[in-house]
């Protein structure tokens, strides 16, 4: 038996992650090639057809959060366990991230960092964290994770799930909305018109989710009239984004190349060799995902 790492990888990334891998199952053997003895395989978002004519194969390990794309992939047998990576590292990169972004529009930052280019000075009124009442979007390990660290900080927050009944009484609440779903047919674009209007006017919306949960012409109407503040967005339909997307310009929406939460592959590692230790000893196998919810 062997297993497959395989996947998109960054220069570098792949000889680190086969170092880290094989320090933590020297008893395994690890290829970059697939072949008929693979019956493990440990992906970074591979592409579609990568992991065909495996015969063996009995558990395919995510070295990301997001399953989308392997849910996606019909050649992938509905029988093979796939396990999201749930990794106690990348969740509180995420709740720093968020907090910054929170902290930032609660305080004017981003408004501030547009009257230094136009190099004016005018102070704002400083608001309290506690009169910016937050809704996250997700109450998966990333979104409670999110919640715990804003609610230290002062911020009033709410969690709302898929299961939690209407969105938009949430939305109309909210200040600041976060999104941390899963993408599944279910949520893919539901940041929509419907959903923006139900937004406060003035509330900012922070994604850090996936970009096909926002429709992106609803929300660039939504800042251009004005009845949203600010949009911070770490993720896209096409990434890199397009360079022609009016995100790039536009004045109330601040961009990151896809960071806010990247795999650190010293916890990631550990946490994927975990649940290969678990399928060679029979145990039960970690953070399964469930084909039928989609993730």
């Amino acid at each position: 038996m062997s297993i497959l790492l395989t996947g998109r990888f960054d220069a570098g990334e792949r000889d680190e992650w086969l170092t880290l891998l094989r320090a933590a199952l020297p008893d395994e053997t690890l290829v970059l090639e697939a072949d008929a003895d693979v019956d493990i395989a440990i992906v970074a978002n591979p592409p579609r057809g990568a992991l065909q004519g495996l015969p063996k194969l009995a558990l395919i390990q995510s070295l990301w959060a997001g399953v989308d794309k392997l849910l996606a992939d019909d050649s992938i047998s509905a029988q093979v366990p796939i396990a999201r990576m749930v990794d106690p590292a990348m969740n509180e990169a995420m709740a720093e991230t968020a907090l910054w972004a929170v902290l930032s529009l609660q305080r004017d930052f981003f408004d501030y960092a547009r009257q230094q280019a136009a190099m004016q000075w005018r102070p704002h009124p400083q608001r309290r964290a506690d009169e910016l009442p937050v809704l996250v979007l997700g109450r998966g390990q990333m979104g409670s994770t999110v919640a715990r660290r804003l609610a230290v900080n002062g911020f009033p927050v709410t969690a709302w799930g898929s299961r939690d009944g209407p969105l938009a009484p949430h939305l109309a609440a909210a200040a600041v909305v976060i999104n941390l779903l899963p993408l599944t047919p279910a949520t893919r674009g539901i940041v929509d018109a419907a959903a923006l209007a139900a937004m406060r006017p003035g509330a900012s919306l922070v994604n850090l989710a996936r970009g096909a949960h926002v429709v992106d012409d609803a929300l660039l109407a939504a800042l251009d009239a004005g009845h949203l503040r600010h949009a911070v967005l770490d993720v896209f339909h096409q990434e890199p984004l397009p360079s022609g997307h009016r995100f790039w310009s536009h004045p109330r929406v601040t961009l990151l190349p896809h960071v806010a939460a990247a795999t650190d592959a010293r916890s990631a590692a550990a946490v994927a060799a975990a649940n290969v230790k678990r399928l060679r000893a029979g145990a039960p196998l970690a953070d399964l995902v469930d084909r039928a919810r989609g993730y």
